[in-house]
This record gives C-alpha cells, structure tokens and sequence, in this order.
C-alpha cells in the first residue's frame, strides 16, 4: 500500500514541475524534440500500462510504443532528458506491482 500512495504523491509532483517545464520552454522557444527507447525492469504487462500511461500523463512526454516481451517502452520527448527524469516512478509502480 506505501507503494500505491507514494506512486501517486510522485505522479503529481513530477505532472506539477513538467507542466512549468513546458510552459517556460514554450514561451523561450527551447524545444528540441526527440524519441528515446526506455527499458523498463517491469515485467507485467499492466506495469507496463501504467507506466506507459503515467508518462503520458506528465507534460512534454508521449508514450508511443510498449513492447511488452523486451520491456521497453518508446516516448517522445520535448527535449532529450535521462532515463531517470521521464520515468521516476518506476521503483513505485514495481514495488506496488511486481
């Protein structure tokens, strides 16, 4: 249950602090738009999922593609970011999951 909660308290901060990312980037005209293949330790396709869709949630990111059988989600980005900024809640999801 910590997992569950802890996911959604992450979930919100990290919509909250790319929703002013986005704005500020719009306004300045910084984007540079790129997709990245992220491997994912998830192994259950519904962690996937809801990985999937929680970077979809958060501004500036787009799921495009779950490949289910090598963990590894596609996502556009507005700007090249590391594995670790576009899916934080990941050890959530796992210990709430997996």
């Amino acid at each position: 249950m910590f997992y569950a909660i802890a996911y959604f308290i992450i979930l919100i901060i990290e919509i909250i602090k790319a929703t002013f990312d986005v704005a500020f980037r719009t306004i300045n005209g910084k984007v540079e738009p790129v997709i990245v293949e992220i491997e994912t330790e998830l192994k259950r396709p519904i962690s996937q999922v809801i990985l999937a869709n929680s970077i979809t949630l958060t501004p500036g990111t787009l799921s495009i593609d779950v490949d289910e059988e090598n963990c590894i989600i596609k996502v556009a980005t507005i700007v090249p970011r590391a594995t670790e900024d576009v899916i934080p809640f990941e050890p959530y999801i796992k210990g709430w999951l997996e």
